[in-house]
């Protein structure tokens, strides 16, 4: 008679047992020394399964204890030998009996015990818990892809599973930008890399489009690996037929030795008061300055207000201040910020187009955007301006063409993903309901777009908006607050803490919530080679439409032209 089920089914390591525990706080394993198993292999964040009567359940180291039986060794531990090589009989008895290794397990997921193997097995977020002295095993590839079922062209292998060298977690690539997605972590941890690989997987995938607002020049052509000291592949040059690159700064691309596919420039006439209002930190206006953009509006008209202003001059200012009722100095101070924008080449006085045009022509074939900021993404106004007002324009049209479809005139907008970074300026408690990030944030996909947001400061970051990120992908956080907040919203988050505070300083992440069952301490993959060669649109799997075999240069280049500038 076998107690707890199948194990037959089983293919990891025992290591141990479930002793209690409740399923809101997590359950007791007593590690099973006699069996050859060292706490020390068993590290925060690991998988583990375990065998119930009825169930097979898979869940989560969140802690590790150490627990005495007796008192008294706690007093008069035996005398063992410091490093640990020589036996010990006395330690070698009690080890594992009267003292012995304690984990914490967080249980998420559940399947029958009935399925003729792992693979067949149809997990659920667990709503009971094991019997007592249910084994419990280390995970293998095949728990793995139990519960990670993701594969085919709609899936990414993300990396390592915690302490299991080899095996690989396959990502959902569907269901990712069904909801905003977080990317948090301290500099250095990982957190661009990442958010590269992330946005890679979207394009080979074909789903969706993606906006990226790429501030430090790491995502259109190239991207660097300062600890490795070399320069790594940006999606430019990954998918040459599908990625169109815009620039800010065409000096910044030409010192790069960068082409660009084009550059942006932006009207005094496109920049509206609530983008003066957006930045009035950045600026180091108070709020009276802020708000007189209002009053300018009205008093110079919509289309006009920006380009009248800055051509003012001192007395000008004053009696300016007294037509229109605000405060001299304060609309002083605001003439001071503004007229500084003279030295942003990418603002031209004349320009009448409306300058996300290009751009969204662009997304709608089907093409991903990059705008590089050169030398701008190093000022936070330049970026917060450009961004706020560029996704502004997008999502209206997005808005207007939902609602045509919604009406039964035209076919549904492609899903967009809007990728900022340095989310926290554009997302703080004070402004986020101001902007249109934290506008689609709340949307959740009503029209189509989400955000992927990528940040070292999750603090920063409006609590409601962090509640509605639908998968957060959390690499290693140095601050309290940022740790709480990563983890807003997110089911289990008290016993999760733990996990994240424990990830190492560098290629690892916690990853939970929409695209994925269950939460997961990952070591991402590399950036490399191997990479590349997956993200390769000539290789099997490729969507539809894309070449199987070598092209010659002229094929190629004959054929990006028609798909970025479609024949009428």
């Amino acid at each position: 008679m076998t107690l707890h089920g199948n194990s037959g089914k089983v293919n990891g390591r025992r290591i141990g047992a479930v002793v209690g525990g409740q399923l809101s706080r997590g359950l007791q394993v007593r590690v099973d020394r006699a069996g050859g198993t060292s706490i020390e292999d068993l590290a925060v964040g690991s998988f583990v399964t375990i065998q119930g009567r009825k169930q097979r359940f898979f869940g989560v180291i969140t802690d590790v204890e150490l627990r005495v039986a007796d008192d008294s060794l706690r007093h008069f531990p035996p005398s063992g030998s410091a490093d640990f090589t020589n036996d010990d009989f006395i330690a070698e008895v009690v080890g594992g009996t009267t003292a012995y290794g304690l984990l914490s397990v967080m249980p998420a997921m559940a399947a029958p015990d009935d399925a003729t193997s792992p693979e067949s097995a149809s997990p659920e977020s667990a709503t009971t818990i094991p019997e007592h002295f249910a084994p419990v095993f280390t995970a293998s590839q095949a728990d793995i892809d139990a519960v990670f079922k993701a594969a085919g062209d709609g899936a990414m292998s993300l990396g390592e599973p915690q302490g299991m060298d080899g095996a690989s977690v396959r990502l959902d690539l569907s269901a990712l930008p069904a909801r905003s997605v977080g990317v948090f972590g301290a500099s250095g941890s990982g957190k661009t890399f990442l958010a590269r690989m992330l946005l890679a997987g979207m394009v080979k995938q074909g789903e969706v489009v993606s906006l990226v607002f790429d501030m430090q020049n790491e995502y259109g052509w190239q991207g660097q690996d300062n600890d490795r000291g070399r320069q790594v592949k940006g999606l430019k040059q990954l998918f040459p037929s599908r990625v169109v690159t815009f620039t800010l700064d065409e000096a910044s691309s030409r010192r790069r030795g960068i082409t660009p596919d084009g550059a942006v420039r932006i009207g005094y006439r496109e920049i509206q008061p609530a983008d003066i209002e957006l930045l009035r930190e950045s600026l180091n206006l108070t709020p009276v300055a802020a708000a007189a953009a209002y009053n300018l509006e009205r008093h110079f008209g919509s289309g006009n207000w920006l380009a009248e202003f800055v051509a003012k001059s001192g007395p000008e200012i004053t009696e300016l201040a007294e037509s229109i009722g605000v405060n001299a100095s304060a609309l002083g101070a605001l003439h001071r910020r503004l007229a500084a924008w003279e030295r942003f080449e990418f603002l031209d006085p004349a320009a009448h187009g409306n300058a996300a045009a290009d751009i969204v022509q662009h997304l709608q074939r089907g093409n991903h955007v990059v705008l590089e900021f050169g030398q701008y993404g190093r000022n936070e106004a330049a970026y917060v301006l450009v961004s706020n007002l560029l996704t502004r324009r997008i999502h209206d049209e997005w808005v207007r063409r939902k609602e045509l479809a919604d009406g039964g005139q035209g076919d549904d907008p492609r899903p967009l993903v809007i990728f900022i970074e340095e989310a926290h300026k554009f997302l703080t408690p004070e402004v986020a309901s101001q902007t249109i990030f934290g506008t689609i944030a709340r949307e959740l996909r009503k029209y189509n777009v989400t955000l992927m947001i990528v940040d070292q400061r999750p603090s920063g970051i409006d609590s409601e908006v962090m509640s509605q990120l639908g998968t957060r992908l959390t690499c290693r956080l140095n601050d309290d607050r940022d740790l709480s907040a990563a983890l807003m919203g997110a089911r289990d988050a008290g016993q999760l803490r733990e996990v994240l505070a424990r990830l190492g300083s560098k290629q690892q992440a916690l990853v939970f919530g929409h695209a994925v069952p269950m939460p997961l301490v990952v070591r991402p993959r590399d950036y490399d080679e191997s990479f590349y060669q997956e993200m390769s649109l000539g290789t099997t799997g490729a969507p539809a439409g894309t070449p199987a075999v070598a092209e010659t240069a002229e094929e190629r280049m004959q054929r990006e032209i028609d798909e970025l500038f479609p024949p009428e």
